[in-house]
C-alpha cells in the first residue's frame, strides 16, 4: 500500500513551493511531485525585477532554489515525478505518475503551471531547438554575437529581450502595434527604448521562419500595408503568453473554456479537498509573487479544511449519542434566538444529547455538503447519519419528540 500524505502538491513552481512551506510548517506530511527541476517557468527567468525585497532585482533560478530549500527545511519532500492521472473522489485522493507509482493523500493542491504559447507559424515547429526558442535564460548564450528576433511585446517579452542583449549582437522586436506602443510596463519599455542593441519593427507580425537546417531568416508582414519583408536572423524567441498545463485534469475538476482551473478565493476547486494555485488557475495577474500567494492560501485553507473535517468527524460522526448540529449566523437574529432555544433543550436532556454549533460562514463546506439553504437550520445526527432536518424557528415541540425517540432507541 502506498504511503499516505496529508498534502500532495502537483507542480513545483513558486505556487507549489510556497504551498510546501506552509503545509509542512503546519506539521502536515507534504510532498511535491514535480517533473524535472523545481521552479517552473520562474526558474528559466534570468532577471526578476519586481519581486519585493530585491530592489536591484534577483535571478529566477536562485529565488526558486531558495524557495525549494525553504520548503525542504520544514520537511517537504520534493520528488521528480510527472503526474499523469488522479482519482480525486472520496476522502483519500490517489495520484499516479508516469513512473507507475501511486501516491495517496487527504488533500491535493494542483499547481501544474503553464507553458509558453505557440503560434503555429510556418517553420516554428520545424526549427524548434534549431534557432526557435521560448526561453532566453536557457538559450541566450547560444546566440553570442548573433542576431535574434523577439516575438511579443508584453512584460515577459520585453524583459527577456533586454536580457538577450547581454549576448546577442542585435535584438529585433516585432510589434503588432503602432510605433511606441507596447503592452509591457513603463519601466521595462523605457529600458528597452534606451537599449542601443534593440531594434523595432512596428505594425507587423511574423509570417514565416526559414533556413537550411538552422534558422537563417524570417518573413515579416506589415499589417497595414500587407507588405512582406525579409530579415536575416539566427534565432527567433517567442514570448506570446502561456497555456495552462491542465490537459490531464479534464473531467477531474472544473475548468474554464481556456483550460484554466476555476477556484474560489480560498483556492478551492469544484472537488472537496482539492485546491489549485498559480498560473494554471483563473486569475487576473500571473506573476511569481501572485503564484506564491496562491500557494500559501491553498495550503492554509487545506490545513483548516483538515482540522474542520477532523473536528466534525470526532464531535458528530463518531459520537455515541444523538447530536444536534445547529447551523447559524451571528448576523441573523432568528438564528441567535434558535441557538438559545437549542441550548435550553440540551441542558434539559443533559448527557443524553450533544449540541454542536456551526457558524455557517466559517463552515460553508459542511453546510453545502448537507444542503443547508436556510438559517437557522438543525440536523439531528444519530449513529453518524442524519436522522432529521429542521429549518426555521426552533422549539421543544419541534425537536424533543425526535430526540426522545433516538435516546430511547440507544
Amino acid at each position: 500500500m502506498s504511503e499516505l500524505y496529508d498534502i500532495i502538491i502537483v507542480g513545483g513552481g513558486p505556487a507549489g513551493l510556497a504551498a510546501g512551506v506552509y503545509g509542512s510548517r503546519s506539521r502536515l506530511k507534504t510532498v511535491i511531485l514535480q517533473k524535472g527541476t523545481p521552479g517552473g517557468q520562474a526558474a528559466t527567468t534570468e532577471e526578476l525585477e519586481n519581486y519585493p525585497g530585491f530592489p536591484r532585482g534577483t535571478k529566477g533560478p536562485e529565488l526558486m532554489k531558495a524557495m525549494a530549500d525553504h520548503a525542504e527545511s520544514f520537511g517537504t519532500e520534493i520528488l521528480n515525478e510527472e503526474v499523469v492521472d488522479l482519482d480525486l473522489d472520496g476522502d483519500i485522493k490517489v495520484v499516479r505518475t508516469k513512473s507507475g507509482k501511486e501516491y495517496q493523500s487527504k488533500i491535493v493542491i494542483l499547481a501544474p503551471g503553464a507553458s509558453p504559447r505557440t503560434l503555429d507559424i510556418k517553420g516554428e515547429q520545424e526549427f524548434r531547438g534549431k534557432g526557435v526558442s521560448y526561453c532566453a535564460t536557457c538559450d541566450a548564450d547560444f546566440f553570442e554575437d548573433l542576431d535574434v528576433v523577439v516575438v511579443g511585446n508584453g512584460d515577459a517579452a520585453i524583459e527577456e529581450a533586454i536580457y538577450l542583449t547581454k549576448f546577442a549582437e542585435t535584438v529585433t522586436i516585432i510589434v503588432i502595434h503602432d510605433e511606441g506602443i507596447l503592452d509591457c510596463n513603463k519601466v521595462s519599455a523605457e529600458k528597452a527604448f534606451a537599449n542601443p542593441k534593440i531594434k523595432w519593427v512596428w505594425n507587423s507580425v511574423l509570417e514565416e521562419i526559414q533556413g537550411d537546417g538552422l534558422v537563417e531568416r524570417v518573413l515579416i508582414k506589415n499589417i497595414k500595408t500587407g507588405e512582406i519583408s525579409e530579415l536575416e536572423t539566427n534565432g527567433v524567441f517567442f514570448f506570446v503568453g502561456t497555456v495552462p498545463n491542465t490537459e490531464f485534469l479534464k473531467g477531474k475538476v472544473k475548468l474554464d473554456d481556456r483550460g484554466y482551473i476555476i477556484t474560489n478565493d480560498k483556492m478551492e476547486t469544484s472537488v472537496p479537498g482539492v485546491y489549485a494555485a498559480g498560473d494554471a488557475r483563473v486569475k487576473y495577474l500571473r506573476q511569481v509573487i501572485t503564484a506564491a500567494s496562491d500557494g500559501a492560501i491553498a495550503a492554509f485553507a487545506a490545513e483548516k479544511y483538515l482540522a474542520e473535517e477532523e473536528t466534525f468527524r470526532e464531535q458528530v460522526l463518531k459520537a455515541d449519542k444523538p447530536v444536534m448540529v445547529a447551523f447559524w449566523a451571528p448576523q441573523v437574529e432568528e438564528s441567535i434566538a434558535a441557538i438559545g432555544e437549542l441550548e435550553r433543550i440540551a441542558d434539559k436532556l443533559g448527557d443524553s444529547v450533544k449540541l454542536v454549533k456551526m457558524d455557517t460562514y466559517r463552515n460553508q463546506r459542511v453546510a453545502s455538503r448537507y444542503g443547508i439553504k436556510e438559517i437557522p437550520s438543525l440536523l439531528l445526527f444519530n449513529k453518524g447519519e442524519v436522522a432529521v432536518k429542521i429549518a426555521g424557528s426552533m422549539s421543544e415541540e419541534k425537536i424533543l419528540p425526535h430526540l426522545y425517540a433516538r435516546i430511547k432507541s440507544k
